[in-house]
């Protein structure tokens, strides 16, 4: 059984930085490719980065290119979501995802966290 569970998420001013964390079950972590997704109200949810460990590869989305940087700890089976330079337009509940594949589209992930909610005020 695959388990996520987000953290780190909270009300910051626009500038600041935040780090979310993920903590997966078992070997969730080496083994799936883990993502950050997120949704703003009446928006649909959408893809910000992907990593997978054991290759090596990591994706972010170009919204947040520069600013935002995917990274795991394997000895945690933790996944990580570094944010600076936060903006209001990030705003969002942030969810932690798990794939099979490497995909940065919503109908490839299978599991997911409950996720975490990250206000940006102006």
């Amino acid at each position: 059984q695959v388990q996520l569970v987000e953290s780190g998420g909270g009300l910051v001013q626009a500038g600041a930085s935040l780090r979310l964390s993920c903590a997966t079950s078992g070997r969730t972590f080496s083994s799936y490719t883990m993502a950050w997704f997120r949704q703003a109200p009446a928006k649909e949810r959408e893809f910000v980065a992907a990593i997978r460990w054991k290759i090596g590869m990591t994706s972010h989305a170009d919204s947040v290119k520069g600013r935002f940087t995917i990274s795991g700890d394997n000895a945690k089976n933790t996944v990580y979501l570094q944010m600076n330079t936060l903006k209001p337009e990030d705003t969002a509940v942030y969810y932690c995802a798990a794939s099979q594949i490497f995909g940065t589209t919503r109908s490839e992930y299978t599991y997911w966290g409950q996720g975490t909610q990250v206000t940006v005020s102006s």
